[in-house]
């Protein structure tokens, strides 16, 4: 088996460990976000099942993502010290036991104790990068980086048709319909839990091997570089600008997915299935347009060194604010579409050159700057939930105070077109501070010698650093 940095992304290579631990950390994250999401289609069977009210329907929505924020702040800094097999075989087996107990809550407040724990498993995308980083040369890495973690975020697509499918299946057994939503989760958890183990007996931590091993034989000092490392990471100003940057795009890609649903069919009186269709439409796009942004990154890289990264994240960051602010204000629904689409694709494309940046910024500390950065995805979508559930409470609340009275089809249209141009008002703040994280992000800098560094296949001292200090 080959044990050497990949410099290309040979997808068939299965006899390089590269290319293996590419497609087994690409699946696991799938399926981690598979299940983090799988809840989303059967939501109105939720809310009629447990009762649950618009407020703490928005809360789940806000829980899912809050409890990432803590969990990829630790799993970056767990990579660093134990590895990444380890780290993602435990978050695995351990993520499972949520997905499996959302099956059988019984109230909203189990419910919702559920949704925050489930989203710890959100901390697979760190490792996933973590993984990733360590085993593809400069020239390829943020294609690599982009490329997994685009088709692992295809999960939260798949579930739309998944999910349902699982559903069909289990009612074809003879389950009621009612209940299918708790099988189809528990199923999920299970599927989760194997993959751990999968994980565990078929990646390796490193090229040389596993952290363990490399630890017991000496060829990897057991000292507190780790924790260096993560407080070079803290103190390191263009950590912190990379965690904005990622709460621009991924945090707003969450919230923007999450919200869709609703607003399409509240601006532009679709219906439920017709706006199902056209917000799997814009995750599936994870299958190419996250690996755009790491390709152009790396081109950018080749010809301009590392300054030409940052160059390329400033750029599409702000074209992925002024689409959105043009959605914004869309009344038309093929304007409207068009607008999501480029949308989709820049802001996709925004998140796989976040990652074609992170690998150079520190090699010390790769797990623990993707963890700080990718918790920075999770709080931009907490901020931007709270800021959409806030602005559409308010509005609500009035048009059902105006329309008191009415008649229920009367209510409906007043509070429909009352959430729809709140929600538009928020995508339009939210579009400029896209915009502000944009031009902040040519503050990023690195030393000359660095910069200049063209990221050649044959720049072996530069691949070689980063794989010494990668361990």
């Amino acid at each position: 088996m080959s044990s050497a940095k990949a410099t290309k992304l040979d997808l068939l290579n299965f006899k390089s460990l590269p290319i293996r631990t590419f497609w087994i950390t690409s699946l696991a994250f799938f399926l981690c976000f598979f299940s983090w999401f799988g809840i989303v289609p059967f939501m109105p069977d939720v809310v009629n099942d447990l009762g649950l009210t618009p407020s703490q329907k928005w809360n789940s929505i806000i829980l899912a993502v809050s409890g990432t924020v803590f969990a990829r702040l630790l799993i970056g800094k767990l990579c660093d010290k134990y590895g990444p097999r380890l780290c993602y075989s435990w978050l695995l087996v351990l993520g499972a036991i949520p997905v499996v107990l959302l099956g059988l809550v019984q109230t909203p407040l189990q419910f919702l104790i559920c949704r925050f724990f489930i989203g710890f498993i959100g901390a697979s995308f760190v490792i996933t990068q973590f993984h990733t980083s360590i085993m593809f040369a400069p020239n390829i890495v943020g294609t690599a980086n982009a490329t997994s973690a685009g088709w692992g975020n295809l999960g939260g697509g798949a579930n739309r048709l998944g999910m349902p499918l699982i559903a069909a299946g289990v009612v074809a057994f003879g389950v009621a319909e009612s209940e299918a939503w708790r099988y189809s989760m528990i199923i999920a958890g299970i599927v989760c839990f194997l993959m751990g183990l999968v994980y565990y007996n078929f990646t390796q931590d490193t090229l040389e091997g596993n952290y363990k091993e490399l630890k017991a034989s000496g060829d990897m000092p057991q000292t507190k570089k780790d924790d260096v490392g993560f407080m070079e990471a803290v103190k390191d100003y263009r950590v912190w600008i990379l965690f904005f940057v990622y709460a621009a795009c991924f945090g707003i890609e969450l919230t923007v997915y999450g919200t869709m649903d609703d607003y399409l069919q509240n601006t532009f009186q679709l219906e439920r299935v017709t706006a199902g269709n056209i917000v799997l439409s814009f995750a599936l796009m994870n299958i190419f347009a996250r690996t755009l942004g790491g390709f152009f990154g790396d081109k950018f890289g080749k010809l301009k060194g590392l300054r030409g990264r940052v160059l390329f994240l400033s750029a599409i960051l702000a074209v992925e604010g002024i689409i959105l602010a043009a959605f914004s204000s869309a009344t038309g629904i093929v304007l409207g579409i068009v607008c999501l689409v480029l949308f989709s694709l820049s802001v996709q494309m925004a998140e796989g050159a976040t990652f074609s940046v992170v690998p150079f910024v520190n090699q010390k500390a790769i797990g623990s700057i993707s963890g700080i950065v990718g918790a920075g995805g999770n709080v931009g979508a907490f901020l931007a939930a709270l800021l959409l559930k806030s602005k559409s409470a308010v509005a609500e609340k009035a048009a059902l105070a105006a329309t008191e009275g009415m008649s229920a089809d009367a209510i409906h249209a007043a509070q429909a077109a009352a959430s729809s141009s709140a929600v538009s008002s928020g995508f339009l703040i939210i579009s400029l501070v896209v915009l502000v994280v944009a031009v902040s992000t040519l503050a990023i800098k690195f030393s000359t010698v660095k910069n200049d560094v063209k990221e050649e296949v044959e720049d072996d001292a530069f691949d070689t650093q980063m794989a010494t200090q990668s361990i």
